[in-house]
């Protein structure tokens, strides 16, 4: 799988090269912040043009990673959908596509600041979901352990090269992006300045994950 294997809260978790987090012990596979529908979003809400291939651009990275993984359950950590229109006006072929991905095993809608209402597309919609030492939830809180999120869409920059990547520490772990229209926030912004007080460890995505230390940036006193 070409991933970066980590370990956290006291589990063995893989960093996949597509965005995805898998945990082999609960075969698990874990993405966020699809972002179902964004196109159409942004034409009813007057703009940008984008061409209206995301979903299913993303719905085949998706099926991809769930097969290489063999997933039993499928966590989608919130914003799965660009908001609740999206979900209401999915396309009916892609929607057949999701209920095919969903077969066979569990699917958790995780709630999103984009999506906090549930969804008649199939699987459970969850506030968050604890399982065993994880707290999976959309965006992160202060003062957690074990806890797995998404909501900030982050992105590094080494070496002149910006890749969607995984924030780590011993305390939390934030997935990048998973959905094709999907802009980033980048490492040293000083939301994760905040939320990564001592650093961690940046995993950029691509063809496989380099994993690198992240800049620590202190905040300015006063």
């Amino acid at each position: 799988m070409n991933g970066h294997v980590l370990s956290f809260a006291g589990t063995t978790l893989t960093a996949l090269p597509s965005g995805a987090l898998w945990w082999e012990a609960e075969r698990l596979l874990c993405v966020s912040d699809l972002h179902f529908g964004k196109s159409g979003r942004m034409a009813r809400r007057g703009g940008d043009l984008l061409p209206p291939y995301e979903t299913r651009d993303t719905l085949t990275r998706l099926e991809d990673a769930i097969r290489a993984t063999g997933a039993r359950t499928v966590v989608c950590l919130g914003d799965s959908f660009d908001d609740l229109d999206a979900a209401g006006q999915m396309a009916e072929e892609d929607i057949l596509w999701l209920t095919r991905q969903q077969a066979g095993r569990r699917w958790i809608w995780v709630e999103g600041n984009h999506d906090p209402g549930p969804v008649d597309l199939g699987g459970e919609h969850l506030a968050e979901l604890r399982l065993g030492p994880l707290t999976f939830r959309h965006i992160a809180e202060p003062g957690t352990v074990g806890e797995v999120s998404g909501h900030y869409h982050p992105k590094a920059r080494v070496r002149m090269v910006s890749r969607p990547c995984f924030l780590a520490d011993a305390a939390r772990l934030i997935l990048p992006a998973f959905g094709t229209y999907t802009g980033g926030l980048v490492w040293t912004d000083p939301a994760f300045t905040a939320l990564f007080p001592e650093g961690g460890t940046a995993m950029l995505t691509g063809t496989r994950v380099h994993a690198v230390p992240m800049p620590v940036m202190r905040r300015a006193a006063g």
